[in-house]
């Protein structure tokens, strides 16, 4: 039986207070040492809300809950490793007590219009998208 190529699913969450975005630096290649959100691979049998869920917990032990899609990444370029679709997730969160987990050798709360140079993947344009839904949406409240 011939077998074709598939891409491989993940997802990103973009943490916010509305004002503020939190990073994690990555411990592992590719883009080792690079600011990135938290996330990772979906597990098989698990959705893709439960993976963001879980993804953030273990890079920045916060809890998150009703994680609000701000759309599919899916340039088969935007991972060295091949091709990885991203679903990317807002989550609203008060941005504290989080602490560097499994795949996060630090974790950094950003002012959201002061993010670093140089992030991984294409975590830039996901933010930038996430913004325009932060600023466009009355689902979304800051939190304080």
């Amino acid at each position: 039986m011939h077998r074709h190529k598939q891409p491989s699913l993940a997802v990103d969450g973009l943490l916010t207070d509305g004002t503020h975005i939190l990073l994690i630096r990555r411990r592992n290649s590719p883009y080792k040492s690079y600011w990135a959100l938290p996330g990772g691979f979906v597990e098989y049998g698990e959705t893709v809300e439960n993976a963001v869920m879980r993804e953030i917990r273990e890079e920045t032990g916060l809890r998150i809950f009703a994680p609000m899609l701000i759309g599919v990444f899916s340039d088969p370029e935007r991972d060295p490793r091949g091709h990885v679709v991203s679903c990317a997730f807002l989550c609203n969160h008060t941005l504290e007590n989080y602490s560097p987990g499994s795949d996060a050798s630090d974790v950094r709360v950003f002012e959201i219009d002061e993010l670093p140079e140089k992030l991984a993947f294409d975590h830039g344009k996901i933010i930038q998208e996430g913004k325009r839904l932060i600023k466009n949406s009355r689902y979304f409240t800051t939190v304080k």
